[in-house]
């Protein structure tokens, strides 16, 4: 049989070293999905939602730094792709999407189910462009693959289901892929310019990101030499946590006092890739400093007085040789003093009493960390699961986190858990779910069922839209419309083929974890947690405070006192 377009789409993802597709099957990708049947070397991972299937190859992407693949069929289906794509694209991950398109003599006659993906998917991807010929196959396939990697982000194919059955123009992979791995770095001079100031400073404050993945060594060499505390962005928390001495923790509004001390205490500010996004916690005086690979991020999230543009790992190894040793040491002892008070008061939290049951949320994430393995990857639903994770999950170098930080959607810690599972079958997957997160696509635990996907899926479960309920008190606003009214997820665990577990009180929680993440196969364990639990950023403004105070006299003046009592209750006298 002559080969197929579809044919030719499979071998080039075979060259490229793809191995798996997410997707849900559909009548215009029947090519690609019968092509993929008659092959040992790729598989195709049938989910329930493409969202799913978004998510899931945004994990992978995230874990091996590869090109990973998803698809979604025509019209709904592809659309259904956007929202996990998005996050894909914003966290900078290698991801190629197959839009399937309706038959190509039928695009712009208003066709059932038509779309144009070219137009849709335009601002989550870096290309999408529709291949409306065999002959530009594998070409196009080829250019959207290397621009993904290239660029670190989101490519997409739209290909009608009568193309991809169609006869191939070119029968092999034109590109023999082999992924470039060039070295930036700033000229000598640009070099000689940063070395002699952070030379000339003495209270400096190292703030670290995602960009600084693989570059550990080299940043605590930085942070010795400058005796500069780091402080890391979420992101950068699994490359920057683990073996560091200058770690302070974290800042931002998932972070706690340290961080924000050591940045706003400190006369220069030396970012390194990273572009946290809040600027209410950059200092107001100091020199700012930025080095990242993507010139376009100098500068854009605060006052800059130098940028650079070059990776982590080559500019610091450049740099380090020009560093004289910083004698200054008040500063960062200082930072870490107050690291070692901040962190004793997040620990202090994290307790839970003989038959208490009241469960603190804190208290659950430490015993996760506690009882996960060595190299554990975990990932976090937006929202208090992801303050927890920040809090209280110790990174150790082996350990991946995995979260939407960047796009901030809802729902995403187990779809990420999906693909980071069946993408390394080897190693203990733990999804920390809101109820509210876990609600919105829980029809994805067909999918651990039905592909025997060993994750454990922890609910912090507290009724309610936890988050967003804190961000309308801190505004003075009567929380409203944010409560859940969810099921027994266990029940849902057990109707879906999946062990259900419930940890009812506090001193339940350690040893019905451990049997869990012992349990061979998916497994699901509910755990209420209380919706009172305040989770406290660093600094409270004003407008905080009064917020809260209208909050609470609103509360009273309504008929809710017993809300502002249970706050005391869980908040006050611990």
């Amino acid at each position: 049989m002559a080969k197929r377009v579809a044919d030719l789409v499979v071998d080039v993802l075979l060259e490229a070293g793809v191995k798996r597709i997410y997707g849900v099957s559909g009548d215009s990708l029947n090519g690609i999905t019968d092509s993929i049947r008659t092959r040992r070397e790729i598989e195709w991972i049938h989910v329930r939602h493409e969202e799913v299937a978004a998510f899931a190859a945004g994990a992978e992407a995230h874990l091996t730094g590869s090109l990973a693949v998803c698809a979604g069929s025509c019209g709904p289906g592809n659309l259904h792709l956007i929202n996990g794509l998005y996050d894909c694209h914003r966290s900078r991950v290698p991801v190629l999407a197959i839009a399937a398109q309706i038959p190509s003599p039928e695009i712009g006659s208003g066709y059932f189910q038509e779309t144009h993906p070219d137009y849709l998917f335009g601002q989550c991807s870096h290309y999408c462009e529709l291949a409306s010929q065999p002959a530009q196959m594998p070409r196009v396939l080829e250019i959207a693959m290397q621009t993904a990697i290239s660029r670190r982000g989101v490519a997409v194919v739209a290909l009608p289901g009568d193309v991809a059955m169609r006869e191939a123009v070119r029968e092999t992979p034109r590109v023999h892929f082999a992924e470039a791995k060039p070295k930036v770095c700033p000229s000598d001079d640009e070099l000689n310019i940063l070395a002699d100031l952070l030379n000339r400073s003495e209270r400096i404050t190292i703030l670290g990101g995602a960009g600084c993945a693989g570059a550990h060594d080299e940043l605590v060499q930085l942070a010795d030499k400058l005796q500069a505390p780091i402080v890391h962005a979420m992101r950068g928390k699994e490359f920057i946590e683990y073996d560091n001495p200058f770690d302070v923790g974290m800042t931002g509004l998932l972070g706690f006092s340290s961080g924000y001390f050591a940045m706003m205490n400190c006369d220069l500010l030396l970012m390194i890739g990273t572009d946290f996004p809040y600027q209410q916690f950059y200092p107001q005086d100091a020199t700012i400093v930025q080095i990242d690979i993507r010139g376009e991020q100098l500068g854009r999230r605060a006052k800059l007085d130098f940028g650079f543009v070059g990776d982590t790992k080559a500019t610091l190894q450049a740099l380090l040789p020009k560093l004289k040793q910083n004698q200054y040491a008040a500063h960062l002892k200082r930072a870490r003093e107050h690291y070692r008070d901040a962190r004793k008061g997040l620990d202090d939290l994290a307790t839970g009493e003989l038959g208490e049951k009241l469960i603190h949320p804190q208290y659950l994430g430490r015993v996760l960390d506690q009882l996960a393995t060595e190299d554990a990857i975990f990932t976090c639903d937006v929202g208090t699961p992801t303050i927890w994770a920040a809090r209280y999950l110790t990174m150790n170098g082996k350990r991946r986190i995995i979260g939407s930080f960047t796009h901030g959607s809802m729902a995403n810690a187990m779809p990420q858990a999906i693909g980071a599972q069946i993408s390394h079958p080897g190693r203990q997957v733990i999804s920390m779910s809101g109820d509210g997160g876990l609600a919105m696509l829980m029809g994805d635990l067909l999918t651990l069922r039905q592909h025997q996907a060993p994750v454990k899926i922890i609910v912090f479960k507290n009724q309610a839209l936890a988050f967003v309920e804190l961000e309308m008190k801190a505004a003075g606003i009567l929380d409203f419309s944010t409560g859940l009214h969810n099921p027994d997820f266990t029940k849902i665990a057990e109707g879906a083929g999946i062990l259900g577990l419930r940890a009812e009180t506090a001193d339940q929680v350690e040893p019905i974890i451990a049997q869990a993440l012992n349990y061979n196969g998916p497994a699901l364990v509910e755990v209420p947690v209380d919706r009172q639990e305040l989770s406290m950023p660093p600094t409270i403004t004003y407008e905080q405070a009064k917020g809260f105070g209208l909050f609470m006299l609103k509360a009273v003046l309504n008929g809710r006192a017993d809300e502002v009592v249970d706050l005391a209750k869980v908040n006050l006298f611990r």
